[in-house]
């Protein structure tokens, strides 16, 4: 402060320097225990045999709703020329159901389901395929003859598109692998390299059999204009074979045991 009387002098305080203590780099820190108990791993683990029979079970059911749906609503199947060109027709969404859906999806699950040793799994696998290969055949058969007869384009929908992209990627899988694991000439090497792309492709196209199934029953939906007995058979159906899509890829991406 500057005096009354004189010249104002200003008095410097002493700087002060402050020493900081730096701690050593390396700190501990604790971590308080929480209270929770932690469960272990092995809580959740599951294996494929639940998924298994689950399968099955929905299989049983696609397998009932579709037979119900035919028999009962749709009036039956017939090759023949009756009054009724709709008893063609109704071949195509059954005989694909079976075959697309039911045996495709037994097939994917053949080596978890048939009990033996590798080789006759291996034969199931394979010839679970060829049969959902020739209920698809009945069943494509069955959806152009109805075209044909009844003067319809082919090939025009979604549905179509998706079917014949799905037979096409299956028999072409049927033939691969025939040659990459039933073949004598394959090598071994050969089979070890392929046989993951096998299960994936195999996967892929069996989703896209399910998707191919699911688009194909809305179409007999969108035409009711209220909401019958039929509509109702119909969603159940298509919800059984999404719910059993998923349990047959559980079944196959799951351990068999730990």
């Amino acid at each position: 402060m500057p005096s009354r009387g004189g010249n104002a002098q200003v008095q410097r305080q002493p700087a002060v320097v402050v020493v900081a203590v730096v701690e050593p780099a390396r700190r501990r820190v604790r971590w308080r225990r929480s209270t929770m108990p932690v469960k272990s791993s092995a809580s959740f683990r599951m294996t494929a045999l639940p998924m298994v029979v689950a399968s099955q079970l929905l299989a049983a059911a696609v397998l009932a709703l579709a037979l119900v749906w035919a028999l009962h609503f749709r009036g039956g199947v017939s090759w023949g020329r009756t009054s009724n060109p709709l008893l063609v027709y109704t071949a195509h969404p059954l005989f694909m159901v079976i075959g697309f859906v039911i045996c495709t999806g037994e097939a994917v699950m053949a080596y978890r389901i048939v009990l033996g040793p590798r080789p006759t799994k291996k034969a199931v696998h394979l010839l679970l395929h060829l049969v959902a290969m020739a209920f698809a055949a009945v069943g494509l058969y069955a959806a152009f003859k109805y075209h044909h007869d009844a003067g319809l384009p082919d090939l025009r929908s979604l549905h179509s598109w998706l079917g014949i992209a799905t037979i096409a990627l299956y028999a072409l899988q049927w033939l691969v692998a025939f040659v990459y694991f039933v073949f004598p000439g394959a090598v071994m090497t050969m089979r070890a390299d392929y046989a993951p792309w096998h299960i994936f492709f195999g996967i892929v196209i069996f989703l896209m059999a399910i998707l191919t199934a699911e688009t194909g029953l809305a179409k007999f939906v969108f035409p009711f204009n209220d909401y019958p007995s039929e509509a109702f058979v119909i969603n159940f159906t298509g919800l059984a074979i999404l719910m059993f899509g998923v349990v047959v890829i559980l079944a196959v991406i799951l351990p068999s045991r730990y």
